[in-house]
């Protein structure tokens, strides 16, 4: 399977145009931003659980990283309500479960081999935070003004998620949970709406996979 696979080109999903698609685990369901692969896949997706849903414990060979949107995500780890950010690193495992249902944006398969950094987080009370940075990308949560022009060189490409509010880019609007990823060299120019926006960015990850 291959959705937004080539990363030399501009992509966007918009939440409220994109269908559920069931997912192995009864009561999990997804909606796929990019993927490379089967069920075991380098991907980007929106995860929803369900109220007492669970997956089977597994291992992350490329590592996965996630933001909880919504509700409750649940593992070994702990609780993670909405506005955790975790990262568990390559070769870690868990059994991911929501007992009060939970949605999350989550990557897997996109970690560098050799790290074994793990992470968590909370974006709550943040409007400006600097979540991950190493080598290869930075990740942050930050929020613009309202009817405010952002404009940015892109080196090593971008990906923006909306938390809230939203944006205009190349005449396409975003708004909550939209996605929207720019390839390396292609500058971020955009204007938020009137309500300004709450954003998760990830920027340099881009730029060895074109």
């Amino acid at each position: 399977m291959r959705i937004n696979a080539d990363f030399s080109k501009r992509a966007a999903v918009h939440f409220d145009q994109t269908e559920w698609v069931s997912s192995p685990a009864n009561g999990v369901e997804r909606k796929m931003l990019d993927r490379i692969g089967e069920e075991v896949a380098r991907a980007t997706t929106i995860v929803r659980f369900a109220p007492g849903s669970a997956f089977a414990a597994h291992t992350h060979d490329g590592g996965e990283e996630y933001l909880v949107l919504e509700g409750v995500f649940q593992d070994e780890m702990g609780d993670f309500p909405e506005g955790s950010y975790v990262r568990n690193p390559p070769t870690s495992s868990h059994k991911p479960a929501a007992e009060p249902g939970a949605v999350i944006l989550v990557k897997l398969h996109q970690m560098d081999p050799d790290d074994r950094t793990e992470l968590r987080r909370s974006i709550l009370g943040r409007s400006d935070a600097l979540l991950h940075k190493d080598a290869r990308e930075e990740v942050r949560v930050q929020t613009w003004a309202a009817d405010t022009v952002i404009h940015r060189e892109n080196p090593g490409g971008t990906e923006i998620f909306v938390i809230s509010g939203g944006f205009e880019e190349g005449g396409e609007r975003f708004d909550r949970w939209d996605w929207l990823r720019l390839p390396p060299g292609r500058p971020v120019k955009l204007r938020t709406g009137p309500g300004g926006a709450r954003i998760w960015m990830k920027t340099g990850h881009l730029a060895q996979l074109v």
